[in-house]
């Protein structure tokens, strides 16, 4: 038995976000560093959820970015080699389903590598904990120390040797355990149903064909990293191919359902595209699927949205007596409160939605199954399911968000203390009646509306939320707070 001890990198010193580790592929993300990575984050894995059994594994997965099978294997080697038991996946697979494989195997959790829905030049590192969700922040702040001061060496006595699994087949038995997929992959077979999937050239693809066993239209399906230049997130301005091809369809489908579906680049995120070629966000999407889990479904439990999500959600909650739980931005708050309490299901605003009967993770695919699932059991398109349940809560509104990018650190100094120390009383001409700080400072106008303004913690980045009555009032709040963050 041999030992050795990784010495501190301080040009990359490694940090870790709101779910992982990320950085420029051949910059800060190297061989070098997920070798220096992964036996810190298994160790801490180890300490965290290790128990009597020595011999639990670690499961291993990766996305279809560039190199992401060279740098799985590059981890799993690294664990294997300082004596921990791994299973690694043998294709590319979502997020969630290496997520679900940490139950499967009663493992102590999950290297994934996958930087998500930043663009192709990036690569990533996801730590799943032994829940089957990512770990909390004080989990990633051990490793951060770990890797900066290290207490001891790392011992090097290898583990069994590596076993490959694929990750899709048991993910994808655990989901159609939880939906009724016979009568869609009917609904489809017979024409009344026609699906499209823009997987963005992500680990998504081929997924919902898997799940559903019959063919559906997929867009983006072969393997990018670059991803045509944009980032594999499902937003308006990336879906502009989904959004037409669902709309010409539909135009000739003498009134069938047609619905499109669009994932993110490691299969986490989900927003969707109705009949009319109109997207539909998780803002959407979360209180259709809160409906169909509590009626057609008949499952309790809280509803736990994020600061920054629609107030369409808790009228929805209030509508069949549900609790409802508000969090700060970011899904481990989420996972957090799925931990502790019954939950029927949590999502957020960027397009993470999760199951308290499943694992605490977001999982996109599960999410489409059971979209498809409200939509043949109501024969329904989503469009006119949404538009139902602001009839039943008497709400109205339209939603939008902008990123701007700030010159300096020092003007996001500057701007957080003028919110701090100046609240702004009016906002486009509305006066100012509350203010919450759970995350950023979210402000509320006497007609209702609201605006947020959320800083990044890592760049000068300023994010700006809104939700009003119509989208003009929305536009002229964000013009606003534009021109606002400008002038400071």
């Amino acid at each position: 038995m041999t030992q050795q001890s990784f010495p501190r990198n301080a040009n990359n010193p490694i940090k870790f976000g709101t779910d992982g580790w990320r950085g420029v592929i051949a910059d800060d993300f190297t061989f070098e560093q997920v070798a220096r990575v992964a036996p810190v984050a298994a160790r801490v894995l180890a300490e965290t959820y290790g128990d009597a059994n020595p011999n639990r594994p670690v499961v291993v997965g990766y996305d279809r970015r560039f190199l992401s099978e060279d740098f799985a294997q590059v981890v799993a080697s690294s664990l294997q080699a300082h004596g921990h038991n791994v299973v690694l996946s043998n294709t590319f697979a979502p997020t969630p389903a290496l997520s679900w494989a940490v139950k499967e195997f009663n493992a102590l959790g999950a290297i994934v590598i996958t930087a998500s829905h930043n663009p192709g030049k990036y690569s990533g590192l996801k730590i799943k904990g032994a829940f089957g969700g990512s770990v909390p922040t004080e989990i990633t702040h051990r490793m951060e120390a770990y890797l900066e001061h290290p207490l001891d060496s790392l011992t090097h006595c290898h583990g069994e040797p590596i076993s490959l699994f694929n990750p899709w087949t048991g993910y994808c038995a655990r989901l159609t355990q939880l939906v009724n997929v016979t009568p869609v992959r009917t609904a489809i077979a017979q024409g009344k149903l026609t699906v499209f999937a823009d997987v963005m050239h992500g680990a998504a693809a081929t997924g919902l064909e898997q799940l559903l066993g019959i063919p559906i239209h997929e867009l983006h399906s072969n393997r990018d990293p670059l991803f045509e230049g944009n980032a594999p997130e499902p937003l308006p301005r990336n879906l502009t191919d989904l959004c037409e091809q669902v709309q010409t369809f539909s135009k000739g489908s003498n009134h069938n359902l047609v619905v499109g579906f669009a994932f993110d680049g490691d299969g986490d995120r989900i927003a969707a595209v109705d009949s009319q070629g109109q997207f539909l966000s998780s803002q959407v999407l979360i209180p259709i699927l809160t409906e169909h889990l509590a009626t057609r479904r008949g499952m309790t439990g809280e509803l736990i949205k994020t600061v920054s999500g629609s107030d369409l959600m808790p009228k929805v909650a209030k509508l069949y007596d549900l609790p409802i739980f508000e969090t700060a931005v970011g899904y481990k708050y989420i996972c957090d409160r799925m931990l502790t309490v019954p939950v029927m299901i949590g999502g957020e605003e960027s397009g993470g939605i999760g199951y308290g009967h499943h694992i605490p993770e977001r999982d996109a695919l599960l999410s489409a199954l059971y979209l498809l699932e409200v939509m043949v059991e109501a024969m329904e398109d989503l469009g006119q399911l949404y538009y139902k349940l602001q009839q039943k809560t008497g709400f109205f509104s339209a939603y939008d968000r902008i990123d701007i990018s700030l010159s300096s650190l020092e003007v996001r100094a500057r701007l957080i203390n003028e919110l701090c120390n100046h609240p702004p009383d009016t906002i486009a001409g509305q006066r100012v009646i509350g203010c919450q700080t759970i995350d950023g400072y979210k402000f509320r106008m006497e007609d209702q509306r609201w605006l947020m303004i959320r800083f990044s913690g890592t760049e000068p980045l300023l994010r700006l939320y809104c939700e009003a009555a119509n989208s003009t009032d929305v536009q002229a709040t964000l013009a606003w707070a534009h021109t606002w963050a400008n002038s400071r």
